[in-house]
């Protein structure tokens, strides 16, 4: 590829008018054309209302269905972030919303002077490689309407920390000087044990739920195995799920007002997979409607999931427990699928920076200690730089932080310069000057390992998961994976 300079601001602002003529001159027929399967060029769209006046976006849909969100700055500093999005979602269509909503969440990086482009992704519903292709599509799409950045940069969010990673080892930089589309990375709260060994704590929720509560199903419904999530015909509702959560632990209660059984029940649950009380209900939501998404209508009904070995401890009866629990082995062939999919080989060629509220309750901190652990298997550690904050949260972190971990990429990226945990945190500063949302960076932290937070399956405490000579070798399996 070859990157040709940015023109000065003067000049791109007078491109970008004739493209604003032209994207307006089709606006109006985007919908018509979206609705016949077909597709027109970014349209003019209005932006985030804390992006008024001071970016001009855009909007549309790729050929493979995907909605898309495009932001230019009025300044632009001629770099590009390519934003990769959570969840997943489990709509059978594109959203045409997402992209927009994620880049009023992620605005701080248009206001750094980055142009921002995201995909919704084709379809809802788990796959991995599907979303790292559509994030490489919007990219392209940017490409060929305004030009080749002059630096373009993925970041991720939660599984969008995923998507990234993929797109990452996907289409960065390859070996032996090879340049590819990506200078670098940000991965934010990102789920970064990948889809194998990433779900096995919801694996164990699934379980001893149901061992302590007997209600999802219950003995009177029809029955299917656990590792199903949910059974494919069922019509259960997130309501539904939630009242009978609320009916075994009363955890949505003032701990005053749950019945003796109901605060050992949510005790021994809380105690045994260490999920945290405040979200509880979101994992299990996950364990039920994403893993019924994984098993029924991407894995063809197969079984990816397994908990054969695991010793279960820290209930008021931890003998009863793992005499009673469910146990399973998973399909050889839906493990390989979902390893293909959504494991990372570690096979990373450009600079990658990572940012981890340590007490983040739904992509716990471990991850982080797989992805070293996986870039370190594949002997390429030394392009990662992990940073961590004393927050809380999973779906957001400070925009000063955001701003702060942009700039230290950028600037490694430029300069060649690695940066360190206290560099980073030293220059947080300077951002919170301007945002006032606070730097909680702790450069002294290192999360345990994953298995010290996920009782780890036979086999899984080697890292990478997915090594670079297996995803060669599943490559060239028909069918392999996951389908778009």
């Amino acid at each position: 590829m070859i990157r040709r300079s940015v023109p000065p601001a003067t000049q791109r602002r007078t491109t970008l008018t004739a493209v604003l003529a032209g994207a307006l001159a089709v606006g109006f027929l985007v919908g018509a054309s979206n609705a016949r399967g077909e597709t027109a060029g970014p349209a003019r769209a209005e932006c985030p209302a804390d992006l008024a006046g001071k970016a001009t976006c855009y909007t549309g849909r790729d050929a493979n269905g995907a909605y898309y969100a495009i932001a230019v700055p009025a300044d632009w500093n001629g770099s590009l972030v390519v934003h990769a999005h959570g969840g997943p979602d489990l709509g059978a269509e594109s959203d045409p919303t997402r992209s927009l909503d994620d880049l009023g969440r992620w605005s701080v990086m248009v206001k750094e002077g980055y142009a921002w482009a995201g995909s919704s992704y084709r379809r809802g519903g788990y796959g991995t490689r599907m979303a790292a292709a559509d994030t490489e599509s919007v990219r392209r799409l940017f490409v060929e309407e305004f030009g080749t950045p002059r630096r373009t940069y993925a970041h991720g969010q939660s599984w969008g920390g995923n998507v990234a990673a993929k797109v990452v080892e996907t289409y960065g930089a390859g070996d032996r000087g090879r340049h590819g589309a990506y200078d670098g990375a940000l991965l934010t709260n990102g789920v970064l044990g990948g889809g194998s060994r990433g779900y096995d704590y919801r694996v164990d929720l699934r379980v001893v739920y149901q061992y302590y509560c007997a209600n999802h199903p219950r003995p009177t419904e029809p029955q299917y195995p656990l590792w199903q999530g949910l059974r494919a015909g069922s019509t259960m509702t997130s309501a539904v799920l939630r009242a009978r959560l609320q009916e075994c632990t009363g955890y949505a209660y003032p701990a005053q007002e749950r019945t003796a059984l109901q605060q050992r029940n949510l005790d021994d649950i809380l105690a045994v997979t260490r999920i945290p009380e405040r979200t509880l209900e979101s994992h299990l939501r996950f364990a039920t409607f994403t893993f019924r998404d994984i098993v029924h209508d991407r894995l063809g009904g197969r079984n990816p999931f397994g908990n054969q070995g695991v010793r279960y401890s820290g209930s008021h009866d931890d003998a009863a427990l793992n005499a009673g629990v469910e146990r399973f082995a998973p399909d050889p062939t839906a493990v390989r699928d979902l390893s293909y999919d959504s494991d990372l080989t570690g096979k990373v060629s450009i600079p990658v920076l990572t940012l981890h509220a340590i007490d983040d309750p739904t992509a716990f901190v471990e991850h982080e200690a797989a992805y070293r652990a996986t870039l370190h298997g594949a002997r390429r550690d030394g392009h990662l730089v992990q940073t961590f904050t004393r927050e809380s949260e999973h779906s957001e972190l400070s925009d000063a932080e955001y701003a702060n971990s942009m700039a230290a990429l950028d600037a490694w990226v430029r300069k060649g310069r690695k940066p360190t945990a206290g560099s980073v945190a030293a220059s947080c500063a300077a951002f919170d000057g301007t945002y006032g949302t606070g730097c909680f960076y702790d450069p002294a932290f290192r999360p345990a390992p994953y298995a010290s937070r996920v009782e780890p399956r036979p086999g899984g405490l080697r890292w990478p998961a997915m090594t670079a000579d297996q995803e060669r070798a599943w490559s060239r399996i028909d069918g392999v994976g996951i389908a778009p």
